[in-house]
């Protein structure tokens, strides 16, 4: 163990599951600074917890640009976030200054994709809308058509994106029963053979499928990419479903498609801003579901994303391998 005058000065924007800080704390090579709250650090704060800083573990809500780096000074060698996305991180500045970077990919694709698919099917098969019934006393008799919604048995079903966890939310749709996996992107993925999924353009997802599930990565190309033209051609039973960044659905245009009747119904667990306000007007139609972000929201893939985590900071610190750097 390094003397006390030379532990390395790490700043953790948030508290995170204890797996990671047990991992910190027993290297035995950093002095940890905590912001000890669940709620997002401060702006000011986070200027003041960096300076001199040899690490940093932050979130998706921390924005990372070059004014923080600059409050961190010379020493930042390390920065690790707890998410896979690292579009809150000035990469460019980042590399400029030779800064390493770890990130926590893999270790939620299930719970995010298993996530995906309950939000599909409670969408598709209205069950909030039931629930209410349930609670306010709208449940009378048996009526034949009363809160029918949309199956997957024998359906088409679109995925924008079929990169990991693209591909692990198609597995777990294929058993449904679904006829046909139509997915669009930049290249051919040869992993799409295992649910027989045909790469075809965007357009013809859109206008083919029944169910249309946006799992890509947030670029300069997919922000916004969801909009007014896209849901145009949708059928008008097609029920949409975003789980990958809020600032791929243009959100005006969504609630414009859902209230027309243009699209039948819109699964969201992630929106723009986060949280969304409670008075936003997507909130008022029955037939879209907005979750808080909670697809890696399991006990077992946060402890294992704090552990994750905790390690690339870890290397970082002591240059060696990081289980998971970002190489740009």
């Amino acid at each position: 163990m390094q003397a006390a005058g030379k532990l390395m000065k790490v700043f953790v924007t948030r508290r995170i599951p204890q797996e990671g800080m047990k991992i910190l704390s027993a290297a035995g090579v950093c002095e940890v600074s905590l912001w000890d709250s669940d709620e997002p650090v401060q702006r000011a704060e986070l200027l003041k917890g960096v300076q001199g800083a040899d690490g940093l573990l932050c979130l998706l809500s921390d924005k990372i640009d070059a004014e923080v780096l600059d409050a961190a000074g010379p020493n930042l060698k390390v920065i690790s976030t707890l998410s896979v996305g690292f579009d809150h991180m000035a990469l460019d500045e980042i590399k400029k200054r030779g800064i390493r970077v770890g990130y926590t990919p893999d270790v939620l694709t299930d719970a995010t994709a298993e996530l995906t698919v309950a939000l599909l099917l409670a969408t598709a098969r209205r069950l909030p809308e039931g629930v209410e019934e349930v609670k306010n006393g709208g449940w009378s008799s048996w009526k034949p058509l009363w809160l029918c919604g949309y199956g997957l048995s024998g359906s088409t079903v679109g995925v924008i994106g079929l990169g990991r966890i693209g591909l692990a939310i198609a597995r777990r749709l294929m058993p449904f029963g679904v006829k046909r996996l139509l997915y669009s992107g930049r290249t051919v993925k040869a992993h799409a053979a295992e649910v027989n999924g045909e790469f075809v353009p965007l357009d013809t997802l859109v206008s083919e499928s029944d169910f249309i599930v946006v799992s890509c990565s947030l670029t300069p190309e997919t922000q916004g990419l969801c909009d007014k033209a896209l849901f145009s051609k949708m059928k008008n039973t097609a029920v949409f479903v975003n789980s990958s960044r809020g600032t791929v659905v243009n959100q005006e245009d969504l609630y414009e498609a859902l209230s027309s009747g243009q699209i039948a119904a819109a699964g969201l667990d992630v929106t723009t801003p986060e949280p969304l306000p409670t008075d936003h007007p997507l909130l008022t139609l029955k037939n879209c579901v907005v979750l808080p972000h909670i697809g890696s929201a399991t006990y077992s893939t946060r402890g294992i994303m704090g552990a994750l985590s905790a390690q690339n900071l870890l290397g970082g610190l002591q240059g060696t391998a990081m289980p998971s750097e970002l190489t740009f």
